[in-house]
């Protein structure tokens, strides 16, 4: 009950062992091909006379998405993070607010969607060697997966990303209620959560409640689903045969985030990717703040 205060008092302060399933053909024969795999080597840094500007959320996958691509073809950059409740900024860039934002000054050039940077980055010759990073392959199974973790990670990272009050976009009050207003939790769906009649008080109660809750249940269900995805990820350096390519783009950014989860058991070949896609990007992860 103590702890349960403290974590209201937190949010509210302003407002007045597991198990594996069998392994499929489809991950057998990645685990044998994986000794096949090298790491990445970087291109050469490249450093433009007007650094290009990233405005970004540190949690927001899609954010991270374009950090990875930048980290992976070396190229030096201005990051800028937004304050959650920061509106007239992304506005003024692009005419509404959205993360990430990328500016090119040389070109005064503005524009939003991450894909849409990354593929720019990618194959314009002034940020070194194009075709770096591969095209997406047709693999549906890490899609998959990533479907069927959406709500337990909801549960277990949302409540984590504000509570821990260091992240940059969640340094004051404003931006952490601004985040909870417009974030439902599992299992309200966004219209009911945004759009319903629940007040802001009910939230920050149902925020409070699940940072409160003991997440032994959810762990072991995320550790049992980590050993399925450590099954069908191809290598400790990426996660399709062939070499870095725009799946581990995306699925290392949306995996960033469970390291802000404090007791999650990594198994050793996707712990080992992480770190490696860590460093390769030059974005850090969370374990020193999880919790």
């Amino acid at each position: 009950m103590m702890r349960f205060t403290v974590l209201v008092l937190l949010l509210a302060a302003s407002a007045s062992a597991f198990t594996t399933t069998a392994p499929s053909s489809t991950a057998t024969a990645l685990q044998m091909t994986t000794s096949l795999a090298t790491a990445f080597n970087k291109p050469p840094r490249v450093v433009r006379e007007d650094l290009p500007v990233l405005y970004v959320y540190d949690h927001c996958p899609f954010c991270v998405r374009v950090r990875v691509a930048l980290g992976i073809k070396n190229i030096k950059h201005n990051l800028y993070f937004l304050a959650n409740d920061d509106i007239p900024t992304p506005t003024a860039l692009v005419g509404k607010k959205i993360a990430p934002i990328f500016a090119l000054p040389e070109d005064s050039l503005v524009m939003a969607e991450s894909m849409d940077i990354v593929k720019l980055v990618e194959n314009d010759a002034r940020f070194g060697p194009t075709n770096v990073i591969r095209p997406a392959t047709e693999r549906t199974d890490i899609k998959d997966w990533q479907k069927s973790v959406r709500d337990l990670l909801r549960n277990l990272q949302r409540p984590r990303y504000v509570a821990t009050g260091l992240l940059p976009e969640f340094q004051q009050l404003d931006g952490r209620h601004a985040f909870i207003k417009n974030h439902q939790l599992p299992p309200f769906e966004k219209k009911e959560w945004k759009e319903g009649d629940m007040t802001m008080d009910q939230k920050l109660t149902l925020y409070a409640e699940a940072m409160a809750a003991d997440p032994a249940p959810l762990l072991e269900e995320l550790n049992r689903k980590l050993v399925e995805l450590d099954d069908i990820i191809y290598s400790e350096h990426y996660c399709s045969p062939g070499g870095i390519c725009l799946d581990d783009v995306d699925l290392f950014a949306r995996l960033r985030s469970i390291t802000i989860i404090k007791g999650v058991e990594w198994p050793t070949k996707l712990r080992t990717y992480m770190d490696n896609m860590s460093a390769l990007s030059d974005v850090p992860l969370y374990d020193e703040m999880a919790l």
